[in-house]
């Protein structure tokens, strides 16, 4: 796992974001990002490639060189965003770390906003979307993702927040110290238990490229995610086998009851 970095300082916030297929938000993405972030305190960004076929670890390579605040990590294959950002949190150093997505549907311009409902109290703050910009089959598909993932591992997941939030360090140090395989973001931080709370975002249309996630690719991480984190299918499995078990029991003691009456 390549890694390009200057010599490293230690940032108040690092703002952690996997990179997929996002060549031309990565440099508007950076500043923005500085513009909100730097009257605030000291940052660094990690920029993570998950070995995009686009251009976007040459953009990311492009700001590293030219900003010691930038450092590019680029995973070996496509591993996917949650372990992108894994990768991302491992590396980050920050008192607080911010991790959001590259396509700049959530608007670095509402992360001083989650700065400050965190230092009123928080561990975890989130960006809740309450006017989500992407096309209704998306959001379809997130849905019924996030509520079938709730009912089989017994969580309750808001769909209208997703990563963008602001983690304080114990956080981030807790879900770097799992050692699940399978890496969700969003049920790791619930796990952790930390006090959390919410602060209305924007949602912005997407400029460029389209969504990674379809249907399919949906599907198999909900699995991944429910074999990993929730023993409820087995005891669903379980439970039907005891139901099928009775049901066959009760066959055949009334075929054994009907033969002895005849």
């Amino acid at each position: 796992m390549p890694q390009l970095s200057a010599e490293p300082i230690q940032p108040l916030f690092s703002v952690v974001v996997p990179v997929y297929c996002c060549a031309e938000c990565v440099a508007e993405l950076a500043a923005r990002v500085f513009t909100v972030l730097n009257p605030l305190g000291s940052v660094e960004l990690i920029l993570v490639c998950d070995a995009s076929p686009d251009a976007s670890w040459a953009a990311i390579k492009a700001l590293a060189t030219s900003d010691p605040r930038v450092h590019g990590v680029l995973l070996s294959r496509n591993f996917g965003q949650h372990y992108a950002i894994a990768a991302g949190l491992e590396r980050s150093r920050g008192e607080w770390v911010y991790v959001m997505d590259c396509d700049l549907q959530d608007p670095p311009e509402d992360m001083p906003a989650l700065y400050a409902a965190a230092i009123a109290g928080f561990d975890v703050v989130l960006g809740q979307r309450h006017d989500r910009q992407d096309h209704a089959l998306k959001r379809f598909n997130s849905a019924l993702f996030y509520r079938t993932l709730g009912f089989l591992t017994d969580t309750r997941f808001d769909p209208s927040t997703a990563n963008f939030g602001i983690y304080r360090r114990i956080v981030i140090d807790t879900i770097n110290q799992m050692p699940e395989r399978s890496r969700f973001f969003p049920l790791m931080v619930h796990w952790t238990g930390f006090n959390s709370s919410k602060v209305p975002v924007k949602h912005a249309r997407r400029a460029h490229g389209g969504s990674s996630y379809s249907l399919g690719k949906l599907l198999r991480l909900g699995i991944d995610i429910i074999l990993s984190y929730s023993d409820k299918p087995l005891r669903l499995v379980v439970n039907l086998g005891f139901v099928i078990s009775l049901l066959s029991i009760v066959i055949a003691g009334s075929a054994v009851v009907s033969s002895v009456s005849y």
